[in-house]
């Protein structure tokens, strides 16, 4: 039996989350193997968007991705910068569950626990976001167990504040804590 390898990875800006693309036209994206010399078989665990950052978990061990993407217990945390100053109406939309497109068709987002933080303490983005000379910016943390394509994003237009920069900083109890981005630790475990 081989023995398997995990890693955590703060996901720059503009990277796609996996190792190949099958886009042959629209320009070149950044992969995951530029950051790090994985083994074969590498795979993201779950997939952050190419304007997403943050944690992401990566395993050559199928099962603990399986347990980690479908069981729908494990939270994942995102601090999310907003377009505009949200309401506590917007705030309670989103902990309620809003309708967003998914897969062509209408889809209620489960329950979420989310609340307003102070600005975090996260390296600087490597393509600028406006600033608040353009209007206020402020920043949630939005905790969910699902992840649609692009949830978090379509979830904060559908309350009426698109989000500016989203960067996932927890998956269960796996933190981002103080990674800078492209930095890419091997652990020894996941789950």
């Amino acid at each position: 039996m081989s023995e398997h390898h995990h890693f955590i990875i703060y996901k720059p800006y503009g990277f796609l989350s996996q190792f190949i693309t099958n886009q042959i036209k629209g320009g070149k994206h950044k992969l995951l193997g530029e950051l790090y010399d994985f083994p074969e078989k590498t795979m993201a665990v779950g997939r952050l968007d190419v304007k997403s950052e943050g944690l992401l978990l990566l395993t050559t061990d199928g099962k603990v991705s399986d347990h980690i993407t479908t069981r729908g217990k494990v939270e994942k945390e995102y601090y999310v910068q907003l377009d505009g100053a949200i309401t506590s109406e917007a705030i309670e939309q989103l902990q309620n569950g809003v309708e967003i497109g998914f897969d062509g068709k209408k889809y209620i987002t489960k329950p979420c626990k989310v609340k307003l933080i102070d600005t975090p303490d996260l390296p600087e983005r490597s393509k600028k976001i406006r600033d608040a000379r353009h209007g206020p910016t402020p920043w949630i943390s939005v905790t969910l167990t699902e992840g649609k394509f692009r949830q978090v994003r379509k979830m904060t237009s559908a309350v009426g504040f698109p989000t500016l920069r989203l960067v996932r900083v927890r998956v269960g109890d796996i933190l981002l804590g103080n990674m800078q981005v492209g930095e890419v630790r091997e652990v020894e475990e996941l789950i």
